[in-house]
């Protein structure tokens, strides 16, 4: 097959789940066919564009300056979504540029599969009737519960507009779309129903398995990671959560408990936990999350926000460090808690399971075990990707 995949970023530097769920399945399918792949360029181009190579034939970048969370350009594009119909996590990546030439490339080229990878870049579609629309998330969904968690009025009001917006072009683009790709069977089903639309497809959440295994080491030398992008607000909010909620109750039992947070760009609010409490690091963009995983007792999945499936889970397991997490944390994965996850949707529960782990290596090596041989024996992306390149084909 000959494809053309959109995207609103290119794949290097892999910071985020779903750029390592396109990385990993691009990756193999292009050893057989071919991808033709836009997205916007960024910083660091030249190394984007020569990295792309490791999963596309051609590349087309777009420059298009997309303003970072917190920056004063990002809180401009805030306040002028006040007014706009779309929403702004949507509106931010529209382009003139990539617009004419996705055009262009599909009246020049024939291709056998079109892909709209998230629904951010859909705006640049003049035609979306071909197009297969892969949602990584319900991204309704994620507004949604920005506005039930927030912690203020204002808050509230805007994400509750986001939401309604979100949900008015999502369904819209997903009623255009010849075909809607999902990332597990229950963002399939919601989609549908919330939709309105018929045969919403999924494909599972994968993980490199012999990259994320240990070596020999020794015992953890920290007790509890979080691993996330933290220019993504649902990350950013479980972890204020945790560090308000969870982690003085943990301290009542072991006063020198410590957290990692490890993820990119975190807020100045982020950094300052660590500079208010000397237990709690923040590292920032790291090159490789593997030594800081493995070097962790328990990994810690607080969210009260999301969609999708949370690659950061399958991570954990593979790299045989227990986890707790959340019902909203684990929505989508196939899991058998409490044999190889801790699922905890209150401060308490959260924290029990957190002590229970911390305290007893058995307990830890047991759950590990267990998570391990599930991402082993089910999950490989070799798997996903053949899974993916057939909803291609018959479409």
């Amino acid at each position: 097959m000959k494809i053309l995949w959109v995207k609103s970023d290119f794949l290097h530097p892999t910071t985020r789940g779903g750029q390592i769920r396109t990385l990993e399945m691009l990756r193999r399918i292009s050893t057989r066919h071919r991808i033709h792949y836009v997205a916007f360029s960024g910083e660091n181009e030249v190394e984007t564009i020569r990295r792309s190579s490791e999963y596309c034939e051609r590349a087309f970048p777009v420059h298009h300056k997309v303003p970072k969370h917190g920056t004063l350009p990002f809180y401009w594009q805030v306040a002028q979504g006040w007014a706009s119909r779309l929403p702004v996590a949507v509106s931010r990546y529209r382009s003139t540029r990539m617009a004419q030439l996705i055009a262009e490339l599909r009246a020049s080229e024939s291709y056998d599969a079109v892909v709209c990878d998230f629904v951010a870049p859909a705006p640049n579609f003049s035609d979306f009737s071909d197009c297969i629309l892969f949602q990584h998330n319900v991204e309704t969904m994620i507004w949604r519960r920005h506005a039930e968690t927030a912690r203020d009025p204002l808050r509230r009001r805007y994400f509750q507009l986001q939401a309604k917006r979100m949900f008015n072009y999502e369904q819209m683009v997903c009623r255009a779309a010849r075909k809607v790709i999902a990332v597990s069977p229950g963002d399939a089903r919601t989609m549908e129903n919330m939709f309105g639309i018929k045969d919403v497809s999924y494909v599972a959440t994968g993980v490199d398995i012999e990259y994320f295994t240990p070596p020999d080491a020794p015992p953890p030398g920290t007790d509890m990671i979080f691993i996330g992008s933290m220019d993504w607000l649902p990350n950013a909010d479980g972890v204020r959560y945790f560090v308000d909620n969870i982690l003085p109750l943990i301290r009542q039992v072991r006063p020198q408990a410590r957290l990692a947070v490890v993820g990119r760009e975190p807020s100045s609010e982020i950094r300052d936990l660590a500079r208010s409490d000397p237990g709690i690091i923040v590292t920032g963009t790291v090159p490789d999350v593997r030594p800081h995983l493995w070097d962790s007792a328990v990994s810690v999945v607080p969210l009260r926000i999301g969609g999708g499936t949370r690659l950061k889970i399958y991570e954990s397991m593979a790299a045989r460090v227990p986890v707790v997490s959340t019902s909203i944390g684990a929505e989508g994965l196939s899991i058998h808690p409490p044999r190889d996850i801790r699922i905890a949707d209150t401060s308490q529960q959260f924290a029990q399971e957190c002590l229970e782990l911390l305290e007893s290596a058995d307990a830890r090596r047991s759950q590990a075990d267990a998570g391990w041989q599930l991402v082993r024996d089910r999950f490989s992306w070799d798997q996903i990707a053949l899974d993916f390149e057939s909803m291609l084909a018959a479409t």
